[in-house]
């Protein structure tokens, strides 16, 4: 990999870092457990890996920005996200800081 290549996956994975974090926040306004949450955003093109979705609910758990909850389905024990009373307000916040972001640099480019 040379240099240009690797500066290149830092930034990519910066860049992709937020959008994720708003993507998944965006899809927990509705109740899911990681697999359908994972599906759901692959569906709309968007990849994540388990590794880098169950570190980031933990993280917005913590933050009490998500709740969850354990329970059973099909004889299974799942744990399922929803957004918080504060993250559904952070939610709309971050939503209006991402359009404002995203028309700046559209006029930018």
């Amino acid at each position: 990999m040379t240099l240009t290549d690797n500066l290149f996956e830092n930034l990519r994975l910066e860049l992709r870092r937020g959008c994720l974090s708003l993507a998944v926040l965006a899809q927990l306004r509705e109740e899911h457990y990681g697999y359908t949450l994972r599906k759901r955003l692959a569906e709309h093109g968007l990849e994540i890996d388990e590794s880098t979705l169950y570190p980031l609910l933990r993280r917005l758990e913590a933050q009490g920005v998500l709740v969850s909850e354990w329970r059973e389905e099909a004889k299974r024990k799942k744990r399922f996200y929803r957004l918080s009373s504060e993250g559904e307000k952070i939610f709309v916040q971050l939503l209006e800081e991402w359009q404002a972001i995203n028309a700046a640099i559209h006029n930018i480019l």
